[in-house]
């Protein structure tokens, strides 16, 4: 009877991670366009510095979207516009587009966006994120992340949303 019940927990508790890894949330733009996001998972983390990632879509395009820790004042991250370098477990190196920088919650949080090219789609679906570059105006001139956390977030995002959209 302990086996059987055992067997069910472990069941409901992959089951229901499985479930909040598609958690789809909401809201609406300034332009009134609906953008649909995952929760940022941290990629990289230190005393000093810290990168959360996520993937944000519009339904038709696809954004990594990045919130570096610590991040410049409004006057200078506006002034972020280089394309940021990322590299996957396929041994490739991608470029993204800048899409654009926002800055959040009372200006508590920054978000750079950087648009995922069609053709990287399926490349960005499969392979886990190893690092990134960003060249960050007004901090250090470029920031060298190497992924040592949670990996498997911009795929498994992306899976969640193409998976929805199939639906």
């Amino acid at each position: 009877m302990k086996m059987k019940f055992l067997i069910l927990f472990f069941c409901f508790v992959y089951n229901s991670k499985g479930i909040a890894q598609c958690e789809i949330k909401n809201r609406v733009q300034a332009d009134g366009s609906m953008m649909y996001y995952f929760e940022p998972a941290v990629f990289y983390s230190t005393k000093s510095k810290s990168l959360k990632i996520n993937i944000v879509t519009d339904k038709e395009h696809y954004f990594v979207a990045l919130q570096p820790t610590p991040f410049p004042e409004k006057k200078e991250g506006k002034k972020i516009k280089d394309d940021l370098v990322i590299h996957l477990a396929d041994n490739n190196t991608y470029k993204l587009a800048h899409y654009d920088t926002q800055y959040q919650r009372n200006d508590s949080i920054m978000q750079v966006l950087y648009l995922i090219d069609v053709k990287d789609i399926d490349a960005f679906s499969n392979y886990e994120a190893v690092s990134a570059e960003i060249n960050m105006q007004g901090t250090e001139f470029v920031r060298s992340y190497n992924f040592k956390l949670y990996k498997k977030a911009i795929l498994e995002q992306l899976k969640c949303f193409l998976k929805k959209d199939e639906n």
